[in-house]
């Protein structure tokens, strides 16, 4: 309890995650490509009811965050938003085409200017990637790029 857990996949949107409170109150958090974050929450009584939702954009989204973890800023942390760039989680299905593949034959970086930073399999972070790592699917790929390039870049991750 208390701990996000990847909710699902909602395909050409993003992905949502859960949140139940210690009060079993639960939340959700949708990330859209487009920057924005819708926010909800759900009835007590009724946890698949939503209780209110609110779309905020990407600045109002960094502002909560800023707010409800005001230690963890630092002046040494970059802000992707504030240099232009976005960090997206984009999750390779089993029947993806680059299931199995280096991430160098992508060419994502190439061809749309996107950094693949780090993979998450099962209980597992992998930053960097070494050019010898093989994707799978399952995996969730960090990707830090330009709005526009991370869209292009998850279309073609999507590819079977």
């Amino acid at each position: 309890m208390g701990t996000p857990r990847l909710s699902s996949t909602l395909p050409g949107i993003g992905v949502r995650y859960d949140l139940t409170t210690r009060e079993n109150r639960r939340l959700s958090v949708v990330p859209h490509r487009d920057g924005h974050r819708a926010i909800s929450a759900y009835r007590k009584d009724d946890p698949d009811a939503c209780a209110f939702s609110a779309r905020l954009t990407a600045e109002e989204g960094a502002t909560l965050i800023d707010a409800l973890m005001p230690a963890c800023h630092t002046p040494n942390l970059l802000s992707t938003t504030d240099l232009g760039l976005v960090a997206e989680r984009i999750e390779l299905s089993a029947s993806s085409h680059w299931n199995g593949c280096l991430p160098g034959e992508t060419r994502m970086r190439t061809k749309t200017g996107v950094s693949i930073v780090a993979v998450l399999r099962r209980a597992e972070a992998i930053p960097s990637p070494t050019p010898d790592f093989r994707l799978a699917g399952g995996d969730t790929l960090i990707l830090i790029g330009t709005r526009e390039g991370v869209k292009t870049a998850a279309a073609t991750l999507g590819r079977e």
